[in-house]
């Protein structure tokens, strides 16, 4: 009997396809194992179609779809949580019932085991990001069949927490690495020669620059002339107006963005394209400005200077959550902005050995691509002949 593996891409965005489609590639090669790629929307399909080339040929497709009433009431529930994405799972069951073992890069799909019977379908997670935050660490993560992890520092985290064993996880590298290369230099895209800032603010309400400290940033960028300024929000701070934590039991509204910062030569603003997910403005900027995402993580891969803002004066000094704080200087108020981007252009190299040793860690390299690893534990994991 063929071992049927499901891909499953189901979210708002695009930015998780490149974190689970290279391992496509190289399953397809796997005699007795046929591939189904689920997508819940045409661009997740044409992602997916253009990461993995020729392989698309040797995979079945299967739109996802909830229905006209789901994406009405998806207009307005959809402005504070996943509704849609929910209600696909609920609405195509039978074809998730005949999959063996699906493949997801978020947490949200367990639903169908846990709320919708689907007992016989076995789960494996891999990571859309490769932070450290305690929302990686959820107890649902102890559900999953197998963990694809993309390094030894939130590996032994998970085992320590007795969220997964050795047997049940595997150390397969960043397959998302395999679509771009994150160390080369990106286009320039400003051509005036000032040091380009990425501001990467995420969305968790709580713990996010932009709520209290947003604007203030952008208005001090907008009235200076030394540096260039990309706006790169992680891709659901504008997807959605009401930001909900069930974590931190936090919510916030996010406002529309002033017209007043458009059509300024030196800032570059993008509240959501592709670019936002392939790494172009994480490898054309100098200085990385931002709070709790992941994307931190992808920088380093060419060590640069960091500023990381702190609006709810955390302390994060000894918190394993904020360990990517370590990699760069922490400021709490937009008035310590102007001195920290100094000391980011006199100091270029003072937290290298520590951004490098944070690289080494987060991200098992070797000679190996992420994606034929990720494969291989797949495979020997649920049974399935050799290529």
């Amino acid at each position: 009997m063929p071992l049927t593996i499901g891909f499953l891409f189901n979210h708002d965005a695009l930015h998780q396809v490149r974190h689970s489609a290279p391992v496509i590639v190289e399953l397809v090669a796997y005699r007795h194992v046929d591939i189904v790629v689920l997508t819940s929307s045409p661009a997740q399909e044409q992602e997916v179609r253009s990461l993995i080339g020729d392989a698309a040929s040797r995979v079945r497709f299967e739109a996802l779809d909830a229905g006209v009433a789901t994406k009405m009431l998806d207009r307005v529930l959809g402005l504070i949580a996943p509704f849609r994405r929910i209600a696909v799972l609920r609405s195509n069951l039978p074809s998730f019932a005949a999959l063996d073992v699906l493949v997801v890069p978020e947490s949200t799909s367990m639903m169908l085991r846990d709320r919708f019977g689907l007992d016989q379908l076995r789960f494996v997670r891999i990571q859309h990001g490769p932070g450290h935050r305690s929302v990686i660490f959820r107890p649902v993560i102890a559900r999953f069949d197998l963990l694809l992890l993309s390094g030894e520092t939130v590996r032994d985290r998970m085992i320590a927490l007795g969220l997964t064993t050795p047997e049940r996880s595997a150390l397969v590298g960043y397959p998302k690495f395999e679509t771009v290369d994150p160390a080369a230099p990106g286009p320039p895209l400003f051509g005036n020669g000032r040091p380009t800032v990425v501001y990467n603010p995420h969305f968790e309400p709580r713990l996010s620059s932009w709520f209290d400290m947003g604007l203030a940033v952008l208005d001090w960028f907008a009235g200076q002339d030394r540096f260039n300024l990309i706006f790169a929000p992680h891709v659901m701070l504008f997807q959605r107006h009401i930001h909900a934590s069930v974590e931190h039991w936090r919510m916030r509204w996010r406002a529309a963005l002033p017209k007043r910062y458009q059509g300024l030569p030196h800032m570059l603003l993008d509240t959501g394209s592709q670019r936002s997910t392939d790494m172009t403005y994480m490898r054309a900027a100098d200085i990385y400005l931002g709070d709790i995402s992941s994307q931190i993580y992808e920088w380093i891969a060419r060590p640069r200077p960091a500023i990381f803002l702190n609006p709810s004066h955390v302390q994060w000094q000894d918190n394993a959550d904020f360990a990517h704080w370590r990699l760069g200087e922490v400021i709490d108020a937009v008035d310590a902005l102007p001195a920290a981007l100094d000391r980011a252009l006199s100091a270029r190299e003072a937290f290298r050995a520590q951004q490098e040793e944070a690289f080494r860690k987060t991200f098992s390299v070797t000679q190996e691509p992420a994606s034929r690893r990720a494969a291989r534990a797949i495979v020997e994991h649920f049974g399935g002949d050799e290529p």
